[in-house]
């Protein structure tokens, strides 16, 4: 009770410090956990009812995201989507196994620190792009839908590379399949069984049950996800796209934002921050600067090449990119992953964590920077 009273009081309150310093709240909230945590005063640590409180936070954030999402502009931009996801894997990916070699790393853990940082969580960029009220926007979907095609073709190549340089690894065909009958799952859901489900909780006499019934579709749409091989948040975003469609959009929208942001999605921003230690880094300062480096700049690059040859002007496209380079709790699974099977070397490991903390921060200053209006200037599409 003390761990969660310290998380929330303290993500609110540097989110307020962030906002006064003309920052997104979600910068102030990563840094609290970076405050509270063992890095420097070590109130809080992460343990299993942070990670579960930080999961159904970001699986709520990124149903909330769905329900603002507009699903004709998503389809409209698809190509642009599948550009960016595009640019944005192959630059990290052969990056990082060029990095990685140049460190001493044989091919396979060269290969697997490549796909480590091809990696996207767009829940950081969906909030910052929510606060600066740009969520609607043709940058912004772009960015959603380009982070569903970045995790597919992630979870291919994961799926590669643990069956060919680990044990225990499971078959490209199985994933393939698994994929594509989510992919069923979730047209059917949301074309017809959504927002069926939703009419008849709403014929129920018990206290809120079409919110009760939202919930729980986004909780079985997440593990649908999972269970298929991709990240959960797919599934809830899905789920958000599906309840867009419904009458009951703006009352399940209002309900879970009452849920979500007291509690929940503060525990989340903050469980970023509880991954960062700072033992060992004295022998590892140049790898964690070098890998920094390169994990923002081949995303923002990559990301931001693929925009720039569909169609974006200069200026989405570096929004774009910038909408790209954090890594998030997609990258922490990775990692830990790649640790489990012997792919990420134990000497390296803290320092890769410090890379992905680092993207998840730099994300929400450098999307502020990039949307940013000059005086005068007239808005170009």
């Amino acid at each position: 009770m003390l761990q969660l009273a310290i998380i929330v009081a303290a993500a609110k309150l540097a989110g307020e410090l962030a906002i006064r310093l003309g920052q997104p709240s979600v910068l102030g909230k990563l840094l609290a956990g970076v405050l509270v945590g063992p890095a420097v005063l070590g109130w809080v640590e992460s343990s299993h009812w942070v990670e579960v409180f930080a999961e159904i936070g970001v699986l709520l954030l990124m149903f909330l995201a769905g329900m603002e999402t507009d699903l004709k502009m998503l389809n409209e931009n698809r190509t642009s989507s599948l550009a960016v996801a595009t640019g944005g894997i192959l630059f990290p990916l052969l990056g990082g196994y060029a990095v990685g070699l140049s460190f001493g790393l044989d091919s396979a853990h060269a290969i697997f620190l490549g796909l480590l940082l091809s990696a996207t969580s767009v829940s950081i960029s969906v909030q910052t792009f929510r606060e600066l009220g740009k969520l609607g926007g043709r940058e912004a979907t772009t960015v959603l839908g380009a982070a569903i095609a970045d995790d597919i073709l992630v979870v291919i190549g994961l799926a590669v590379v643990l069956g060919l340089l680990a044990s225990g690894g499971v078959s490209l065909a199985t994933v393939i399949g698994l994929m594509a009958a989510f992919t069923v799952v979730v047209v059917l859901m949301v074309w017809k069984g959504i927002p069926f489900l939703l009419r008849q909780s709403a014929r129920l006499s018990v206290t809120e049950p079409v919110l009760s019934a939202a919930i729980v579709i986004v909780l079985l749409m997440a593990f649908a996800a999972e269970y298929s091989g991709m990240a959960g948040i797919i599934g809830s975003f899905a789920a958000g796209l599906a309840v867009s469609r419904t009458e009951f959009k703006e009352k399940v929208e209002r309900g879970v934002e009452r849920i979500a942001y007291p509690v929940f999605v503060p525990v989340f921003f903050v469980s970023i921050g509880l991954h960062v230690s700072f033992d060992g880094l004295a022998e590892q300062w140049l790898e964690l600067i070098v890998l920094s480096v390169l994990a923002v700049l081949t995303k923002l690059i990559g990301a931001g090449l693929g925009a720039r040859l569909t169609g974006f002007n200069r200026k989405s496209s570096l929004i774009i990119g910038s909408g790209m380079v954090s890594r998030g709790e997609v990258a922490l699974i990775i990692a830990s992953l790649g640790l489990g099977n012997g792919l990420v070397p134990l000497d390296l490991y803290t320092t890769v964590i410090l890379v992905v903390v680092f993207t998840t921060l730099a994300a929400p200053p450098m999307l502020k920077w990039t949307l940013r209006e000059p005086k005068g200037a007239v808005e170009r599409t």
